[in-house]
């Protein structure tokens, strides 16, 4: 039986909300499309270890310094640490990532024979997922974002913004990314798991920031359940607003 035919008694009640809150946002921020070819496993195992603890437009520099000094991954494999952290710099915590990067890319080679991952594609969702994060600081959300970005699964990665957005609209009520992600397998409407992770990271950018979130322009005051939220004061703002660009490091790997 799968994850989605286990339905305890709240369960539907939460898909409605899951379908409205995803509704609301592709309203509000529209719908977004992925690229129209997706990042190889490889490149988006190693942004997605470099975007830790740092923002999408500094990983990304990081990224791109890192493949423009070393053009291949096995180049990578080979360089001294020191010249891996020299590249990455920019992305913090460099000399921590770059030893992290050539025991991830020595351990791959080994296993993998070579730094190609699509024979995950053929495993089924938690088997791809366990065998990514049998590797050291490779977590469960890493690992989401290669099988929804690379493999192009119906996978809905969580982070720490993700959780808490999802706690706050009472999607769920979990202490850890890793609970919120098991929580929403059930709850994500079918199909949507791109647009879903996508916009909340937006809307948690635009409107549900950590601190101090913009409560009077959320369409969702009434689902939220964040018990520090101000009152409202007006009705949300156009929706317009809110589709500038937003840079989101995983679509541009």
């Amino acid at each position: 039986m799968s994850n989605r035919d286990k339905i305890p008694a709240d369960i539907p009640f939460l898909r409605g909300r899951a379908r409205r809150i995803t509704r609301g946002l592709e309203h509000l921020l529209g719908v977004p499309r992925p690229k129209r070819k997706p990042t190889a496993p490889i490149d988006m195992l190693i942004g997605t270890l470099l975007s830790q603890n740092t923002n999408d437009r500094n990983s990304y520099r990081a990224y791109k310094s890192l493949r423009m000094k070393y053009p291949s991954w096995k180049e990578v494999a080979d360089a001294r640490t020191a010249g891996i952290a020299a590249a990455i710099r920019v992305g913090g915590m460099a000399n921590q990532k770059s030893r992290r990067i050539k025991e991830l890319l020595r351990d791959l080679n080994d296993d993998f024979d070579s730094f190609d991952l699509q024979s995950l594609r053929s495993k089924s969702d938690d088997e791809a997922i366990a065998v990514l994060t049998s590797y050291r600081g490779i977590g469960v959300k890493t690992a989401a974002c290669v099988l929804l970005f690379s493999f192009r699964k119906d996978v809905f990665p969580v982070d720490t913004h993700v959780h808490r957005i999802c706690n706050r609209l009472g999607l769920v009520h979990t202490k850890t990314p890793e609970k919120t992600f098991l929580s929403m397998k059930s709850l994500f409407p079918a199909g949507k798991a791109y647009s879903l992770h996508t916009n909340l990271i937006r809307f948690g950018r635009t409107i549900c920031l950590a601190r101090n979130p913009r409560c009077e322009n959320c369409p969702f005051y009434d689902e939220c359940q964040y018990p520090a939220k101000r009152r409202r004061v007006h009705l949300p703002d156009d929706a317009a607003r809110h589709r500038g660009s937003h840079f989101m490091l995983l679509d541009h790997l």
